[in-house]
């Protein structure tokens, strides 16, 4: 069955400051997913589907759509605060929508085969979207998944502190656990994590680590529809709660649903977690036009 890219883009980035999603950042005015987008296109992927809130679909689709007719096939789920609620009431408070678990479990009616699943702002490379795609075609099962992994330094910025996904892997390539890390940054040459307390330990430059790319059957939708009641029974009145699609794959493993294999790629990551990384991230995106990997013009 042919696998579908699933683009995580309803988040408020709350940190950048501004809709990042569709903020141009190549020479033709693309935005950052746009690229994941032309990488899923030459690794084999026919579909994309956008998780977005309503209230900018409008926007958004005026962008996008545009750009990718006949080149792919595009769909919309909306991720909004009320969505498969199980007639609970979202509480007063409560300003985002649930969290990327929540996000993929939005997509249950429209994805019913294997996919691929991103964050609109980030930069993954050309490589991982290849081996995704192989991997979806050739070994995906209800019970065996795969979360592409990037070294820790690859992935770090330079304007401020970073969370990760710190990822435990057995001695045959699985996934044995992830542990998010909240405050990751270089100091005094070294990779450090603080923790709450101001504790710092080292992590080493090669740590394998989660930036919210997976691949998956559809079965773990309906995992995500299974968990997803008794987290709000716990955290209904927390607003800033989030139900995370990497604690559901944490699940997924120590429930024994199956295992995640760890595809490992060198590529590079780069993303815009401040409005202070945009000026590098533009720069290193001029560098790959100007190396011949990209066009100066994606779409043309």
């Amino acid at each position: 069955m042919q696998p579908t890219l699933v683009i995580l883009a309803a988040g408020m980035a709350s940190r950048y400051g501004s809709m990042k999603q569709t903020e141009s950042f190549g020479p033709g005015g693309e935005t950052i997913m746009e690229y994941s987008i032309y990488d899923a296109i030459r690794a084999g992927f026919k579909k994309v589907v956008f998780i977005i809130r309503k209230d900018f679909a409008d926007a958004f689709k005026a962008i996008i759509e545009p750009k990718l007719a006949g080149k792919i096939q595009t769909d919309y789920v909306f991720q909004e605060k009320d969505a498969y609620l199980g007639g609970r009431t979202v509480p007063a408070d409560r300003v985002k929508p649930w969290g990327t678990g929540h996000a993929i479990l939005c997509c249950k009616e429209q994805v019913k085969e294997p996919f691929a699943v991103i964050n609109a702002d980030d930069f993954y490379g050309a490589d991982a979207f290849v081996k995704a795609y192989d991997f979806l075609v050739n070994k995906c099962q209800k019970d065996v998944c795969a979360v592409v992994a990037y070294e820790l330094a690859n992935t770090l910025s330079e304007n401020g502190s970073v969370s990760r996904g710190v990822l435990a892997v057995t001695d045959s390539n699985e996934m044995q656990g992830v542990t998010e890390r909240t405050k990751i940054y270089r100091e005094n040459g070294a990779i450090v994590f603080e923790e709450d307390n101001g504790n710092k330990e080292a992590l080493p430059e090669n740590t394998r680590v989660s930036m919210n790319f997976f691949c998956f059957s559809p079965a773990f939708i309906d995992l995500c529809g299974e968990l997803f009641p008794k987290f709000l029974d716990e955290n209904m009145q927390n607003p800033k709660s989030e139900f995370l699609m990497p604690k559901v794959a944490d699940e997924y493993i120590k429930g024994g649903y199956g295992k995640l294999e760890v595809i490992t790629t060198n590529a590079k990551w780069f993303g815009v977690t401040y409005k202070e990384d945009a000026p590098t991230v533009k720069a290193s995106i001029d560098a790959l036009v100007s190396a011949g990997t990209y066009p100066a013009s994606l779409w043309k």
